[in-house]
């Protein structure tokens, strides 16, 4: 081959990886799998000792009618196993039998705290182990349906360094109520309501850097616009100040009604990755909802960047 035509050659090569390279960047009919098998929704994601546990709703009925939970666990975020069921309303709950929906789970005293939404109650479970069985701490709910204005659903709680719990809640509206030293119990003369612009569920709260974040979902879970925004406070109980690029988690392309979250950080790193469901790829809706994992970065000032749902996810170790 003579020179020209080598040269030739050359700028044909150099094309075409850097049009591949633009192809991929801009691609977005090619999600990444979901990580959880079938249909899961509002995935609450945890880290205890060197594994990664998610707490999931169990999707794929109109109104969102399951009876049982399921816990997931992985040492590398990408391959999960199934741990079964962790508990079942119509086995283990006295006061509900259906719509089991948006767990979160909590590590104190020894103990692993399972709060759960059942028929638009908030219940507390208690076990020896992250992947349960959690048997009904109370009998009764620890958050009445009509306690409060909007729906009693998608708790959260928080522990933060020295030790104390909040419990995050609320459809419609968020609530905050600082829990007792027991998780099961508080005064709920304490309990603070606000909304903050564009609020509508699924708060979840961590802390980085001395700062907390609160996040939500906004919209309708069966909007394709579904999405997560934040906001930030220098105290757990708040005030939260929304924050000014928002929202950081949204749909693109395929990928539709992505939210309804929760964030994991990787021990001894500044590593964060984020959970959410989107519509099921292809076909899916509000009623038939996946699980995604995304990476989660954040600016020099603490800023959360805007999460690239069409990052592929990589395997990642826990070290002591």
């Amino acid at each position: 081959m003579n020179k020209k035509k080598s040269f030739l050659a050359l700028c044909i090569g150099i094309f075409f990886i850097l049009n591949t390279d633009a192809q991929t960047v801009n691609d977005t009919l090619n999600a990444p799998k979901a990580v959880l098998p079938n249909v899961y929704a509002d995935p609450h994601i945890a880290v205890f000792g060197k594994k990664f546990y998610l707490y999931p709703t169990t999707d794929g009925t109109v109104g969102w009618a399951s009876t049982q939970f399921t816990c997931w666990s992985s040492k590398d975020l990408v391959n999960w196993k199934s741990e079964g069921t962790i508990l079942d309303l119509p086995r283990d709950l006295s006061w509900a039998k259906a719509r089991a929906w948006a767990p979160a789970i909590a590590k104190k005293n020894g103990k692993y705290y399972y709060y759960f939404s059942a028929d638009v109650n908030i219940g507390v479970g208690i076990s020896d182990k992250p992947t349960g069985p959690f048997k009904d701490a109370l009998g009764k709910p620890l958050i009445p349906k009509g306690a409060l204005k909007g729906q009693m659903i998608d708790p959260m709680v928080f522990v933060d360094d020295d030790g104390a719990a909040y419990l995050y809640f609320g459809q419609g509206n968020c609530n905050i109520v600082k829990l007792n030293d027991d998780m099961i119990s508080y005064d709920a003369s304490k309990i603070i309501s606000f909304k903050p612009p564009g609020y509508n569920e699924g708060s979840f709260v961590f802390k980085r850097n001395g700062k907390y974040y609160l996040m939500w979902s906004e919209y309708d879970t069966r909007d394709p616009r579904y999405s997560v925004a934040y906001a930030t406070s220098h105290s757990p109980m708040g005030p939260f100040v929304k924050a000014s690029r928002n929202p950081v988690l949204k749909g693109k392309g395929i990928v539709k009604g992505a939210g309804h979250h929760s964030v994991v950080q990787v021990p001894g790193k500044d590593e964060w990755y984020i959970a959410y469901h989107r519509f099921k790829i292809p076909d899916g809706n509000g009623y038939n909802r996946e699980t995604a994992i995304s990476p989660m970065r954040f600016n020099d000032s603490g800023e959360i960047l805007p999460v690239d749902v069409f990052e592929k996810l990589k395997k990642v170790k826990i070290k002591n």
